[in-house]
């Protein structure tokens, strides 16, 4: 689990961007312009800042200038080449560019995460110990075998544990946009672990959309 402080003037973007993070296990803090963001960033000391760029008081660029070694997310409606440039020029570990869906924003703040070793990189739960470096899943201390769609498959529902994630979201992401067969491989790859770690009453069914892993 990470500290995350969001830092955006929509309040409704900023009340979704926590509850989601909070719903995969990270604890959220929240600011909605840049001079209470940056008193928070040096009170709090958070392990990520996901940080809009245009705020009132201080710009998100004029509050990156000011930080020295937090990991920061930019999530910004300026789509334009020089701003991403300009904001990964001064730090930022990476650019995102609203509107953007929260799986995506997800997977970027564990990378991050990761990257910067702010976040465990192992997960465990009832029986079973998840290595996201070796890519060793246990299971009461014995190695499970998993094939690398299945453990792909199993990272992505874990890093979005509790939220709801399609079918369609899911070929995307684990099979890289260019599977060509149809949804049904993705019930396969869930059934198979179902079968081989005891998950089936971890990783529910959502009626015409597709899968969630519950914790």
């Amino acid at each position: 689990m990470a500290k995350i402080l969001v830092v955006d003037d929509e309040h409704p973007i900023n009340t979704l961007i926590c509850k989601n993070l909070t719903l995969v296990g990270h604890k959220c803090i929240s600011a909605y312009d840049g001079i209470n963001g940056l008193d928070m960033i040096k009170t709090e000391h958070p392990d990520l800042v996901i940080l809009d760029v245009m705020l009132p008081g201080l710009s998100g660029f004029e509050i990156m200038r000011l930080l020295n070694s937090v990991p920061v997310i930019f999530v910004t409606a300026k789509t334009g080449l020089d701003d991403r440039l300009k904001g990964l020029s001064l730090g930022a570990d990476d650019y995102i560019v609203k509107p953007f869906e929260m799986a995506e924003l997800i997977a970027r703040v564990q990378a991050v995460l990761r990257r910067t070793q702010r976040d465990a990189n192992t997960f465990s739960f009832d029986d079973i110990v998840v290595d996201f470096d070796s890519r060793y899943v246990f299971k009461n201390g014995e190695n499970v075998f998993l094939t690398p769609k299945e453990f792909a498959l199993l990272e992505m529902l874990i890093t979005n544990r509790n939220l709801a994630l399609s079918r369609e979201k899911i070929l995307e992401r684990v099979w890289e946009y260019d599977y060509a067969g149809d949804t049904r491989t993705v019930d396969v790859h869930v059934q198979q672990i179902r079968h081989k770690l005891g998950l089936k009453d971890r990783i529910k069914t959502v009626f015409k959309v597709g899968y969630r892993f519950e914790v």
